[in-house]
């Protein structure tokens, strides 16, 4: 359900369409004549012929209609994405020819590789942790699959073999996961010099090893990645991180509890703060690395607390409350 209808896709509907469906609705069925005017609501299954009389047309149930419009859309962005890894896939020997041009004797590595598949990007890290001696900076902001890190958290054994090797390692989370199971395990189970901090919000996804080589998210469903060698562009991440480590609240080995002032959480405070820069709640719980439907329930009760009856309000009253200015 891709082609054009009326000078627009299918899935677009015009007004003169939603005007005529919405009449269809109503009156539970319109003449066939009168989609001449809007040749788009048939093929987009919004109306079809009535069973006692094809020359009436019936309208869809909005639910099943907004449901498969919705659906189509999905398999095309899936497509999209299956056409960007293939592409990926198909440059990525092309973008080698063209760095071995630039030096053609091959003893540097590029100063950016693009890695397509989990299993490449994994292996690259393994390649580039065998050969560690400093330190692991790592940025993790999201987990998977009930509290386990996500898909480039370094695993177990990269880690003890690097520590054993001398070297450190330091993570920063979001303040979500002070609690999660797995990541305290993590370790506890290490032996090492070993910290981990937390922040309300961090970057994206970062791995950084010995100060010289780093790898970030190429997409936003981690199966492509950057290997980034660039002096310019590790200082960058190197210095980034810095800075967020030092803001950041220990939570391994030492754990530093966070404040609850006049009744407000760290959590809510840092919702507030967002609330009040005019985030969706979904762009809330994305940036906090929760649900939406824990990040609402978050925000009912802050609502709750500070007595306010809508979301205009609401922004309105933690302005006027002051929490935001008694950040710890």
């Amino acid at each position: 359900m891709t082609g054009e209808v009326h000078g627009h896709r299918v899935d677009e509907l015009c007004a003169a369409g939603l005007e005529l469906y919405a009449r269809a609705l109503r009156d539970g069925r319109v003449r066939g004549e009168e989609v001449t005017a809007a040749p788009c609501l048939v093929p987009a299954g919004l109306l079809h012929p009535a069973m006692e009389d094809p020359s009436w047309l019936e309208p869809a149930a909005p639910t099943t209609a907004l449901h498969r419009l919705l659906r189509d859309i999905e398999d095309r962005v899936a497509e999209e994405r299956r056409r960007e890894e293939r592409l990926a896939t198909a440059f990525e020997p092309l973008l080698r020819i063209a760095e071995r041009q630039t030096d053609p004797a091959g003893d540097s590595p590029p100063a950016i590789t693009v890695l397509s598949s989990k299993e490449r990007i994994n292996t690259a890290i393994t390649e580039a942790m065998a050969g560690a001696t400093q330190e692991l900076l790592c940025i993790q902001p999201h987990t998977n699959y009930h509290g386990q890190p996500a898909p480039h958290v370094v695993a177990f054994e990269r880690d003890q073999s690097l520590l054993d090797r001398g070297a450190r390692i330091r993570t920063l989370y979001p303040h979500t996961l002070r609690h999660a199971p797995m990541a305290m395990a993590r370790y506890e189970q290490l032996r090492g010099d070993v910290e981990a901090r937390t922040l309300d919000e961090v970057t994206d996804r970062l791995i950084l090893i010995d100060r010289s080589v780093a790898f970030i998210p190429a997409s936003s469903d981690l199966t492509m990645a950057l290997e980034i060698r660039h002096p310019a562009l590790i200082a960058f991440c190197a210095t980034t991180f810095d800075r967020l480590w030092h803001l950041a609240t220990p939570m391994y080995p030492e754990t530093v509890q966070l404040p609850v002032i006049d009744g407000i959480t760290p959590r809510q405070r840092a919702i507030a703060r967002l609330l009040v820069q005019g985030h969706t709640d979904t762009s809330i719980a994305d940036r906090l690395g929760l649900n939406v439907r824990t990040a609402r329930l978050h925000i009912a009760k802050l609502a709750a607390q500070l007595g306010s009856e809508s979301r205009a309000q609401l922004g309105y009253l933690i302005g006027r409350s002051g929490i935001l200015e008694q950040e710890p």
